[in-house]
């Protein structure tokens, strides 16, 4: 027999032997390597779908905490719309309750007025203007422009108003003293201010004033060097929707 056929069967068994081990161990390899990727993306998805869920719940927290919050600042801007419409009546009350900005103090006690004493040393000279507002076409003056009262001593003056123009016109007025510290001590028992008044196309009328001047006027120290107290009245056109000044500023 050849040679070379005799290594070739002599070495065929072992050779063929040697090829199905590596086939097997590669087959092996191949299995533990795909195991071990399907392992890994096993994890991956579950770390996914965790982070997912915590994901989900950390965004509905933020939804809900900003729904909080702009339920928050829209009731805090309600509230300051309401404040502020509600804050030029409730100042003028205050003014009119204190005197604050000028404003003669509203009311007056019936007892005070009948027991009060005039301090007849104390002479005062009060006068009178009177102002219309652009918006009105009103003719409005003081029948007087001035008068001579004493502190604790009821005194009573006149405005006239007239309208000239071919309409009706309902006006409002408002009002202030000067200066403004002796407002706390001028108290009006009956005026026209902040009432609407109405006349006719050419009417005319009389508003009256009935005030007095607070006997404490006479203790307060601020009050020494005064001698002149003015009274001074603003017609405006009544509207709806329109806002008077606040006591003691400007009309513009």
């Amino acid at each position: 027999m050849p040679l070379p056929l005799l290594l070739r069967l002599s070495l065929s068994p072992p050779l063929s032997g040697c090829v199905r081990a590596h086939h097997y161990a590669s087959q092996l390899i191949l299995r533990s390597q795909a195991e071990h990727l399907l392992r890994r993306r096993l994890s991956s998805r579950l770390v996914t779908r965790g982070y997912s869920r915590k994901s989900r719940s950390q965004e509905e927290e933020w939804r809900t905490r900003n729904k909080t919050v702009l339920t928050y600042i829209a009731a805090a801007g309600v509230g300051m719309i309401g404040l502020s419409y509600a804050s030029v009546p409730l100042y003028r009350l205050y003014c009119q309750a204190t005197g604050l900005g000028g404003t003669a103090v509203a009311g007056h006690d019936t007892d005070q007025v009948e027991t009060m004493t005039p301090v007849k040393e104390r002479v005062i000279k009060v006068t009178f203007n009177a102002d219309t507002h652009a918006s009105i076409q009103w003719n409005f003056r003081p029948q007087q422009t001035e008068i001579y009262v004493v502190p604790g001593e009821t005194a009573l003056a006149f405005y006239r108003a007239k309208n000239p123009t071919d309409k009706p016109i309902i006006g409002i007025s408002t009002y202030n003293v000067v200066p403004f510290d002796a407002g706390q001590y001028f108290n009006k028992i009956q005026c026209f201010c902040f009432e609407e008044q109405r006349l006719n196309p050419h009417e005319e009328v009389d508003m009256p004033v009935f005030f007095y001047i607070d006997p404490e006027f006479d203790d307060d120290p601020r009050m020494a060097r005064v001698d002149t107290i003015t009274l001074s009245y603003t017609f405006f056109e009544a509207k709806e929707g329109q806002q008077l000044p606040l006591p003691g500023y400007s009309y513009n």
